[in-house]
């Protein structure tokens, strides 16, 4: 079975449009086509995220308090990775992203153009081709 870490990118885009493509990973993870992987760290940023004012009228405190809970439990929570990440990302602040995904032998699924320019030296697709090819039958 597939192990995979969703970018927070994803994983907004996955609450705010519960109709694409993101979201419908996360309900492939819920069904158990794939083992989602979060850490602290990837969970304490997208929290983050989306508290920001920009998605004040797209998603409540309630619907954010709901689904952190949903993922706190549903994902497998790894520690945040102490060691470097194979490969730097052009953003630095994605490096942790990589390092989590080595470490705990697992795709990286993002929207992020600097983290989708590593493919070809690690695993990391868009939602759609991981969708596409990973997940059996592509939903």
């Amino acid at each position: 079975m597939p192990r995979a870490v969703l970018d927070s990118n994803v994983l907004v885009s996955a609450l705010i449009a519960p109709t694409g493509t993101p979201a419908k990973l996360v309900v492939a993870a819920r069904g158990s086509s794939f083992d989602l992987i979060a850490s602290p760290l990837l969970l304490a940023e997208l929290e983050s995220v989306l508290r920001r004012d920009k998605f004040r009228g797209l998603v409540d405190t309630e619907g954010i308090a709901g689904y952190m809970g949903l993922l706190w439990r549903e994902a497998h929570v790894a520690p945040d990775p102490n060691a470097p990440p194979p490969v730097r990302c052009d953003d630095p602040g994605d490096d942790y992203l990589v390092a989590l995904a080595h470490d705990q032998k697992a795709i990286l699924v993002s929207g992020d153009r600097h983290l989708l320019e590593l493919a070809g030296r690690i695993p990391v697709f868009s939602p759609g081709e991981f969708l596409a090819t990973q997940i059996s039958g592509g939903l």
